[in-house]
């Protein structure tokens, strides 16, 4: 009945996009097709792009992968198969902005649009669609910009760059820890940042900190962010040291220099292959009392995370607004309840994932589903299982929770738990880790973390608290997930930079002599 209903009444909207390839492209160009949709404004007359960002700015996605564009050189989307937050003809009618991408890679859910991709221009097109549209790919993404172009940045920032840029080395190290697993070369990229009056032929050596960014981190980003310890030594605020900046992404995610099923001994490579190499190269203090961990967010958990594995070859970490360190509170969400679901709590309300100004922003389902249009590896969620989950069958990662309902799957959760879960290794393992690791914790993060990582942070601290450990934990008051707002003390903004350098200068040199 209601079958004929439907056929007496409006055809279905239509869903299609058809997608050319531009002539710049010879042959074939196989990726991830993705169309961006935004509802059309006054204000947008000069718009170039429409991308995912802003949670309020309402961008629906389609996507579907693509192997070959044939000999006519076009390809067709159906906008309504696999789409976010909704197929296209759902979305409210109206004139849409829209453009089209070609994600050549595979990486945007890391890294978004970069270069080789293709894009086509802005077209504006009414939706629901009245027939099938078509829109062309017409241009590549060209190169990015290089490692010191600092065009559009404040003026402070681009006198900082200029100013540590000769005292930057990009290194690239072999890694045969990784080589091993991989099968082909591997090498670990970072920076290294050396401090003011440095001479490689003198026998003065400097304590090192190794550092990490956040997710979506790049080799290029992490070099330009050591400017601000450069200015910091150059005035003196911190005693000189040597900065080791570690990329740790990849087509994954993050690695977070963990060992993993399924990334690899992230982990070894550096205790192995990349503090020796970097050792051997510079003027380091080479003992334990003279290497230091810091990081923030993914590099918060890392520097936690390496300390915790190997406390006898570090003086101390200082992460700040961590990942989750204990997965009971996993964003919010125990993971060892019985029926511990990622999208829904037991009375059936949605789980934030991110918050600000005390309203939520987006839920986990819905970054989920944002996720798994986007591509199929490189997204938060996807990121931590490649680094904690067990490997399947398909020589993937097992899924930690089903993406359709959220529940979550408690035999991943066991060997995530007996695998990765840091208060659960502090508990555990205190007989062992106590000589080494105590006292040597230093964790700050925000009261109000834009997604909820105060609430594990503090979960650690019990753990520690329970086995009568000693670490600090510090937790600003109103600070979000921002580093300026975690690092901010008495008003300025490189407070903590400056508190943790001092605390570990003095750890390495008791004695007061540099």
């Amino acid at each position: 009945m209601f079958g004929a209903l439907w056929l007496m009444g409006a055809a279905h909207p239509e869903t299609r996009i058809t997608v050319t390839l531009p002539a710049i492209v010879e042959g074939n160009a196989p990726g991830r097709l993705l169309i961006f949709a935004e509802r059309e404004r006054a204000a947008d007359a000069n718009v170039d792009a429409v991308d995912i960002g802003d949670p309020d700015a309402k961008v629906a996605v389609a996507a579907r992968d693509v192997s070959d564009f044939g000999t006519d050189r076009r390809a067709v989307i159906d906008t309504d198969d696999l789409a976010f937050p909704m197929g296209f003809a759902s979305l409210p009618p109206g004139d849409y902005r829209v453009q089209a991408v070609l994600d050549r890679n595979g990486d945007y859910n890391y890294a978004g649009r970069g270069p080789g991709d293709l894009v086509s221009n802005v077209v504006t097109v009414r939706l629901p669609l009245a027939s099938p549209a078509e829109i062309a790919l017409d241009h590549a993404i060209g190169p990015g910009p290089g490692q010191f172009d600092t065009a559009g940045y404040p003026p402070a920032a681009v006198a900082q760059i200029a100013a540590s840029r000769e005292h930057l080395h990009d290194e690239r190290i072999v890694s045969p820890s990784l080589t091993r697993f991989r099968g082909i070369p591997q090498t670990i990229n970072a920076w290294v940042l050396t401090p003011p009056g440095y001479d490689a032929k003198a026998r003065v050596t400097y304590p090192v900190v190794y550092t990490a960014g956040g997710f979506g981190a790049t080799h290029t980003l992490d070099g330009q962010q050591l400017s601000r310890q450069w200015h910091l030594m150059e005035t003196g605020a911190i005693p000189p040291m040597i900065w080791v900046a570690l990329d740790f992404s990849s087509p994954t995610g993050t690695t977070e220099f963990a060992d993993s099923l399924n990334n690899g001994p992230w982990g070894e490579a550096l205790i192995r292959d990349v503090i020796p190499t970097l050792e051997a190269r510079y003027r380091m203090d080479a003992r334990p009392t003279g290497r230091f961990l810091t990081g923030h967010s993914s590099g918060g958990w890392f520097a936690l995370w390496t300390i915790v594995s190997h406390p006898e070859m570090f003086g101390g970490a200082w992460p700040t607004s961590p990942d989750p360190s204990d997965f009971h509170d996993f964003i919010g969400v125990d993971l060892y309840a019985a029926g511990a679901n990622l999208y829904h709590d037991t009375s059936g309300a949605a789980r934030p994932l991110e918050r600000a100004g005390g309203k939520v922003r987006r839920t986990i389902e819905q970054q989920s589903r944002l996720e798994a249009v986007l591509g199929r590896d490189g997204g938060q969620f996807r990121s931590f299982e490649w680094v904690f989950s067990p490997r399947g069958a398909d020589g993937t990662p097992v899924p930690m929770f089903d993406r359709i309902t959220g529940a979550v799957d408690p035999a991943v959760v066991a060997y995530w738990r007996s695998h990765y879960d840091i208060a659960y290794r502090i508990e555990r393992d205190w007989h062992r880790l106590r000589k080494d690791l105590d006292g040597k914790v230093h964790v700050s993060v925000g009261t109000a973390d834009s997604n909820y990582l105060d609430g594990s942070v503090r979960r650690l601290e019990a753990a520690y608290d329970k086995v009568g450990g000693h670490a600090d934990f510090t937790y600003v008051p109103g600070a979000t997930h921002s580093m300026n707002q975690v690092y901010a003390r008495d008003g300025d903004r490189n407070g903590l930079w400056v508190e943790m350098a001092r605390a570990m200068f003095v750890i390495a040199r008791p004695s007061g002599h540099k």
